[in-house]
């Protein structure tokens, strides 16, 4: 038998074999139909790229360890805590389906009593930060996905060398492969250390000591607890607002709050950390019985690979289906699933009026190429889309109506979705939502309005690789 036929009957091999092993894994019929479409086109690039990246789901010591520390983090007594301020019975009828999937989801009540303070500007955020660090008296906890060695990597860097010294015990998370030059050789993770603040990678990603499934599950979540009493959640980066890019500027929205929320949104750092070292901290300083400082009604949904499959998306399709009015969504990354595409159509049908903001520039072009393939249906729909022009907008959030809006670190993409550990705070009442609505209204006055037949006319080359790179949404 000759080699080349060796060859042939290996790959047929290959073909036959990955088919019941592809399809025994939950994924959606899309997803499960591109690997098999790149296994039969490369079977052995396929089978290397699958045993890479095939699985969302964590290794198995990894999964056994996030639902115990789960289980102990949101035990009754530590949950009890915050029952004081549920705020249920406050909120709108039309919002108790976004309540009641939140919960089921994230394991986290909604709290009333909260004060929430968006800020837009990259340097001014930072400049609080810096501020808040400076005045904490007890523990800094940090969870980032990117901590760069610039400029601003720099002033955190030394504002939580500083709160060492006073004695404050600081921790910090950081996604190994978003901020993989922090632990290198020059990166400020030493400079950390040798003021004894605990800096950890999360999720190594080399594959000789990984312990996951596959090597892009990451940790997208941003997040900052002080004291127990004040925490920042959004989509900003701990970076220079030029980061990875030339001459386009990253715009990100963060909230900084106070009030019972901070309960939570320290619980998932806490979980966060005991799942990346086996510790599991407690004590009162910590988890201290959370006291309200606003009016605000907010709830933590933190989602992830380790959690039921399809978490965010749900709680976005539960939004869009009791919007009424008006749905604003803004997001660096549109890779939309067919659900989520299907919710736009239905509320588009009931008279919703829907516009979706994203960057004209973005910093990954095939997922922005992916993106726009999905331009062309979503307008026909009647969906508005803007295009940001002064920048690269990263803010995620989403406002529905008058008294419903989203802050987080979620895209509104397949890797979002499905692959990474996000952090996502909801927020319920007509005055926070119209502090959002407004910094969406100004995204949108600094955007351009896609005309459906200006860009149904796009040259033929631009469309046809457009729905190339769509093809591999689902992989993305």
């Amino acid at each position: 038998m000759s080699w080349w036929m060796i060859w042939t009957l290996s790959e047929w091999a290959i073909r036959l074999l990955m088919i019941p092993i592809i399809l025994r894994r939950r994924m959606t019929p899309v997803t499960s139909l591109a690997w098999l479409a790149v296994v039969f086109l490369s079977p052995e690039l396929g089978v290397v790229l699958y045993l890479l990246l095939g699985s969302n789901h964590l290794g198995r010591r990894r999964r056994r360890r996030h639902r115990r520390v789960v289980a102990t983090m949101r035990s009754e007594a530590r949950l009890a805590i915050q029952l004081a301020h549920a705020a249920r019975p406050t909120i709108e009828i039309m919002h108790q389906p976004i309540v009641i999937q939140s919960e089921a989801i994230g394991g986290f009540n909604i709290l009333g009593g909260n004060n929430v303070e968006f800020l837009d500007d990259q340097e001014g955020t930072i400049n609080r930060l810096v501020q808040d660090i400076d005045a904490a008296r007890h523990h800094v906890h940090i969870l980032v996905y990117i901590f760069a060695c610039d400029q601003t990597g720099r002033r955190i860097v030394e504002a939580l060398c500083r709160a060492s010294a006073r004695g404050v015990t600081c921790r910090v998370l950081v996604d190994a492969a978003g901020s993989w030059g922090f632990f290198g050789r020059n990166g400020l993770a030493h400079q950390l250390a040798a003021a004894n603040v605990r800096c950890l990678p999360v999720l190594p990603a080399a594959p000789l000591r990984r312990k996951l499934a596959r090597l892009d599950l990451r940790n997208h979540r941003k997040l900052v607890v002080i004291d127990a009493k004040v925490a920042y959640s959004g989509s900003q980066n701990i970076c220079d607002a030029e980061y990875g890019t030339r001459h386009l500027r990253w715009v990100d929205l963060m909230g900084r709050f106070t009030g019972p929320i901070v309960t939570q949104l320290q619980m998932v750092f806490l979980e966060d950390w005991a799942f990346e070292t086996g510790e599991e901290l407690d004590g009162e300083e910590l988890l201290a019985p959370p006291m309200p400082t606003g009016q605000v009604s907010a709830q933590a949904v933190p989602t992830g690979p380790n959690y039921e499959s399809q978490t965010l998306p749900r709680v976005i399709l539960t939004a869009l289906n009791v919007a009424q009015r008006k749905v604003i969504m803004t997001t660096p990354y549109l890779v939309p699933d067919e659900p989520t595409t299907l919710a736009l159509a239905m509320a588009l049908d009931r008279g919703v009026e829907v516009s979706l903001v994203v960057p004209r520039k973005g910093d990954h072009w095939l997922v922005a190429a992916a993106g726009r393939a999905y331009y062309e249906e979503l307008l026909e729909l009647g969906v508005q889309i803007y295009e940001f022009d002064r920048g690269l907008l990263h803010a995620k959030t989403m406002t529905v109506d008058d008294s419903f809006a989203l802050l987080g670190s979620s895209n509104l993409d397949i890797r979002s979705f499905y692959l990474n550990f996000e952090l996502n705070v909801l927020l319920y009442g007509p005055e926070i939502t119209a502090k959002m609505r407004f910094a969406q209204m100004r995204y949108i006055a600094e955007s351009t309005l896609l005309d459906r037949d200006t860009w149904a006319k796009r040259p033929m080359a631009q469309r046809a690789f457009e729905r190339v790179a769509a093809l591999g949404s689902p992989l993305l």
